[in-house]
């Protein structure tokens, strides 16, 4: 018997990515959709390049059938007390937003700008990176979705540091991401005329994915510098580290910690973002600049892909005891 879902924010680039992954999923039906400012409009007018014959309910997650799964991808403190209603009520739910990445809820302060609602409820969830966290997240009731960046940036690195192979101490990421990141909104930055044939970089010392790549990595503090480039979606990170045991040895802590992994791989050149695009999927390359003995470390992968709604549906089948490569298995879309 098939399990049901429903997406709460599924007018958005994410909740879109979640239905086109989730549509032809053998396992999981949708079957309860939201969009505030699209409410009581067809689905399918809103994203026609999806058939679903859904129509589009307003948040309220009062209204939301018993479902076997909720994914939630709402702005950040929009989705806290819609998931906890849910979760409250047995519903399986993975949320996309950043309301519960953190374990800290001093960091929302700081970082978001918010004081927590709910701070003694953050230790219940499960940071949804799934290559690290595989065995808390099968079977859980609730599950943080990582941000993309941090996404990316925890991959590459968290093999090296777990294994000393790093310095802890002075790691640097460089990032750039495709304009889907932003979300489905309007502002002046975002405006063709602005973006094309222009990069820049933006939220230098204070990006809100800083905490979680830190919290993941075991409390380090990195660099952390994101930037705009003009493509729509796809993703990629470069690490600087300061090797203890040469290239080598870098190199070998990725490869074991990822062999076998269905979505990670650890590729012989350095990956680009559109070998990823469309998919679940990262890939890692690892180089070195032996005159300053920095580790060079780099992951691309689709920020609406493994960065978001991809990563969030492989969370998913592992929380309701499915394969987890189900409905994530094709390949990019390239060129």
């Amino acid at each position: 018997m098939t399990k049901q879902a429903a997406i709460l924010g599924a007018s958005g680039y994410a909740g879109a990515e979640l239905l086109r992954y989730l549509v032809p999923h053998p396992e999981i039906d949708v079957v309860w959709v939201t969009g505030n400012r699209n409410a009581g409009r067809a689905l399918d007018e809103v994203h026609p390049h999806l058939e679903t014959g859904l129509v589009l309910q307003s948040l309220d997650a009062d209204t939301v059938p018993d479902l076997d799964v909720a994914f939630l991808a709402l702005p950040h403190g929009a989705g806290a007390a819609a998931s906890k209603t849910l979760a409250d009520r047995g519903v399986k739910v993975v949320d996309l937003g950043p309301d519960w990445r953190l374990h800290d809820a001093a960091a929302y302060d700081e970082w978001y700008g918010f004081a927590h609602a709910y701070p003694d409820d953050l230790a219940s969830w499960v940071f949804g990176l799934t290559e690290l966290h595989r065995e808390e997240i099968a079977g859980a009731p609730k599950v943080a979705n990582p941000g993309c960046y941090s996404t990316a940036a925890i991959l590459a690195l968290a093999p090296a540091v777990r294994a000393g192979v790093v310095e802890a101490q002075g790691i640097v990421i460089d990032a750039a991401s495709g304009i889907s990141g932003a979300g489905r909104k309007l502002a002046e930055r975002y405006l063709f005329s602005e973006l094309e044939a222009s990069y820049s970089a933006y939220g230098v010392g204070k990006h809100r994915h800083v905490p979680e790549i830190e919290q993941e990595l075991g409390g380090i503090t990195v660099t952390f510098t994101p930037h705009l480039v003009p493509m729509a979606r796809g993703l990629l990170v470069t690490c600087y580290a300061r090797m203890t045991d040469g290239v080598d040895a870098v190199r070998e802590s990725l490869e074991t910690a990822y062999k076998g992994e269905p979505f990670v791989r650890v590729m012989s050149t350095q990956p680009a973002t559109k070998q990823t695009s469309g998919t679940n999927t990262a890939l890692i390359g690892v180089g070195s600049d032996e005159r300053t003995g920095l580790a060079i470390i780099t992951c691309a992968l689709d920020n609406l892909g493994k960065g978001a709604a991809g990563q969030a549906v492989q969370n998913a089948n592992l929380m309701l005891d499915l394969d987890e490569t189900l409905g994530l298995r094709g390949p990019a879309v390239y060129p």
